[in-house]
């Protein structure tokens, strides 16, 4: 059960994390009143899945309790199909697995972390082809249409000899919001669970690390930038070789049923006492 009075330092953890988003929401015409609704019917789910005394489905007025929203509303939301679904589309998820395949399978990479350019018709390419590596992952799409999209997306070139290049060290869509959008959702809530779990569950805590400072010139921040998106890079794509060797050698096992998400980010701005984002940072691993 909850607490009757929240932490105030909760409270404001809360009020920092909202920010952002707020910010994002305005810019993209969602208003208070279309999320205040959307919220509510996202405090019914988690109540309702995660918050249940034994076996049987909560009641529409402990949920009533436990949220705080009307049980007029919360029967309505409970009557009615959720608006998105929280997987990836099934587009993102082919998408990064092509590029994982690429990445780190021969002969579709030079070496672990090298993809190599890909002939793009395996008439000319064969087995080191665009039309390979889509069929090593799916035999339901054509390959053009793939390269059609990722062209768009500005994931992938041709260059004149007819070759395809990877122009993404990830599956990160450079044009399409949607895409965009799907990858927002997806890491930024993993990145949320994992410190939740942290705040509110026993056992092992799941690893979540940063360093901030406080103090640094514009020329720093770049540099930093640079080492971030070079040296980071490189840590994720050891651990996607990783996680996919290990996969590969849990394809057969019956309790290979879980999923992982490992994230690497680097944010900076202008430091302010007065500054909305949140008070001065200090100088250490947190």
């Amino acid at each position: 059960m909850h607490s009757p009075t929240p932490p105030t330092s909760l409270l404001r953890a809360l009020r920092r994390v909202m920010r952002p988003l707020v910010r994002l929401m305005l810019r993209k015409g969602v208003t208070y009143t279309y999320f205040s609704d959307m919220l509510k019917g996202v405090f019914v789910e988690v109540a309702e899945q995660e918050f249940r005394l034994d076996a049987n489905a909560p009641t529409d007025s402990r949920i009533s309790l436990l949220t705080g929203v009307h049980r007029k509303d919360v029967k309505r939301l409970r009557n009615q199909p959720p608006d998105v679904a929280d997987d990836l589309p099934a587009a993102v998820s082919l998408g990064a697995h092509l590029v994982s395949t690429w990445q780190t399978t021969a002969p579709f990479c030079t070496q672990p972390g090298e993809p190599a350019p890909l002939a793009r018709l395996a008439s000319t390419g064969g087995e080191r082809s665009f039309d390979a590596l889509v069929a090593r992952v799916s035999k339901d799409i054509r390959a053009r249409v793939v390269l059609d999209e990722w062209l768009r997306l500005g994931i992938a070139r041709v260059d004149e000899h007819d070759r395809v290049h990877l122009e993404t060290a990830a599956f990160i869509p450079q044009k399409g919001f949607d895409e965009k959008a799907a990858y927002f959702g997806h890491n930024v809530h993993d990145h949320a669970c994992a410190a939740v779990h942290n705040l509110t569950a026993d056992g092992l805590p799941y690893f979540e690390r940063s360093v901030h400072y406080d103090a640094l010139s514009p020329a720093s921040i770049a540099r930093l930038r640079d080492a971030v998106a070079n040296e980071g890079m490189q840590a994720l794509i050891a651990f996607n070789t990783l996680a996919s060797d290990l996969e590969a050698q849990d394809a057969q096992a019956p309790d290979a049923r879980q999923r992982v998400t490992i994230g690497l980010y680097f944010y900076s701005e202008p430091t302010s006492d007065t500054s909305p984002s949140g008070d001065a940072s200090p100088k250490s691993p947190s």
